[in-house]
C-alpha cells in the first residue's frame, strides 16, 4: 500500500532568512522564473506566490497552492527534502499526492542542487497566510490515492543526460526546456488520462483553451524561425515576421524577459534544433497561443 499512501515528512521550523545565501537566492529566483512559478501560483490581484489561482483542466478546476513560507497555509514548515519530493515525485509534505498540474513529470529531471536553490528563493519571500479554495473536479477524481496509478503510467524519473556531440549551450537549453521550463507540458498532445503522448513530443497541445503550436518541424513557418528570432520572441513576446505572444504564452514571455540572456539563448538554441529536426504533417488547430498561425 506504500504506493498509494506516502509517509509524512516532519514539519520544520521556518528557516532563518538571514542564514540563506544571497547568491543561492538569486540563482533560485532565476530558476523559478524559468519554471513560471509566479504565473501558476498567483491569483489575480493577490500576493505573489500565495496560490489560489484557478487552473482549468479537462477534469475540472484545480486551485494552485500557496508556496510562500507561511508555516500553516504555505510551505514554511517544509524541509528541503519535502520540497524536493513534491517537485520530483508529486507528493506533499503530509504524504498526499499532488495533481500533475504541478508538472512533476518534468521537474523530476531537475538536479537537487537547482531545486535547493528554488527552495531557498521561496523561503526568502514574505509569508502570506492564504488557503486555496477546494478543487472542483469530476466525481471521484478528488480521491488523491488514484494519482499513484497515474504516476505509474506517466511519471518518469530519469535525469536529462548531457549529449557530448552537442554544444554546452544546446545541452543547457535541453535541460531547461525538458525540466523547469516544462515546455512539453503545453506543446505536446495529451491522451485521455491527461498524460503526455511521448511519441508525439512537441507536436502541439492545448493550454487553457488555446492551441500551443508545435515546436517541431510540423510548425508551418518553422523555416522562418532561427535562434535569433526565437531568442527575441522569448525575451520580448514579439518577433518580426511572426505574431506576438498571446494567451498563456504571454505570461511566459513576460517571465523570460527577466531571465538572464544566456539561458534564454540556450532555450532558443535547443528549440531551434527541434523545429528543424525533420518535416512532419502539422495537426489541425484552433486559436494559437502566439496570437497567430505560428509559435
Amino acid at each position: 500500500m506504500w504506493i498509494f499512501y506516502e509517509a509524512e515528512i516532519p514539519r520544520i521550523k521556518l528557516p532563518d532568512r538571514a542564514l540563506l545565501s544571497p547568491a543561492l537566492i538569486r540563482r533560485g529566483e532565476q530558476l523559478a522564473t524559468v519554471g513560471d512559478c509566479i504565473v501558476c501560483h498567483t491569483a489575480d490581484n493577490e500576493p505573489a506566490l500565495a496560490g489560489s489561482r484557478a487552473l482549468a483542466t479537462p477534469f475540472g478546476t484545480l486551485y494552485s497552492n500557496n508556496i510562500t513560507p507561511d508555516p500553516d497555509s504555505g510551505i514554511g514548515s517544509w524541509s528541503a527534502d519535502a520540497f524536493r519530493r513534491a517537485m520530483k515525485q508529486g507528493v506533499a509534505r503530509d504524504g498526499s499526492h499532488l495533481y500533475p498540474a504541478l508538472p512533476y513529470e518534468h521537474f523530476s529531471r531537475v538536479t537537487d542542487d537547482d531545486l535547493d536553490a528554488v527552495y531557498a528563493f521561496l523561503m526568502s519571500r514574505d509569508p502570506v497566510k492564504k488557503t486555496a479554495p477546494p478543487n472542483e473536479l469530476m466525481p471521484g477524481l478528488g480521491f488523491r490515492p488514484l494519482l499513484a496509478g497515474w504516476k505509474l503510467l506517466f511519471l518518469r524519473t530519469a535525469a536529462t543526460a548531457s549529449d557530448p556531440s552537442e554544444s554546452p549551450e544546446w545541452n543547457r537549453g535541453r535541460y531547461l526546456v525538458d525540466g523547469l521550463a516544462h515546455c512539453g507540458g503545453c506543446h505536446t498532445p495529451r491522451n485521455i488520462l491527461g498524460g503526455e503522448e511521448w511519441g508525439k513530443r512537441f507536436a502541439g497541445g492545448v493550454a487553457e483553451g488555446w492551441n500551443a503550436p508545435p515546436l517541431d518541424a510540423s510548425n508551418v513557418p518553422s523555416e522562418r524561425w532561427n535562434v535569433e528570432t526565437l531568442y527575441g520572441y522569448l525575451k520580448t513576446g514579439t518577433a518580426r515576421g511572426h505574431s506576438s505572444a498571446a494567451g498563456p504564452m504571454g505570461p511566459v514571455t513576460e517571465g523570460l524577459s527577466r531571465l538572464n540572456d544566456d539561458d534564454v539563448r540556450s532555450i532558443a538554441t535547443y528549440i531551434d534544433s527541434t523545429m528543424h529536426a525533420g518535416a512532419v504533417t502539422r495537426p489541425a488547430g484552433r486559436r494559437v497561443a502566439g496570437g497567430g498561425a505560428d509559435v
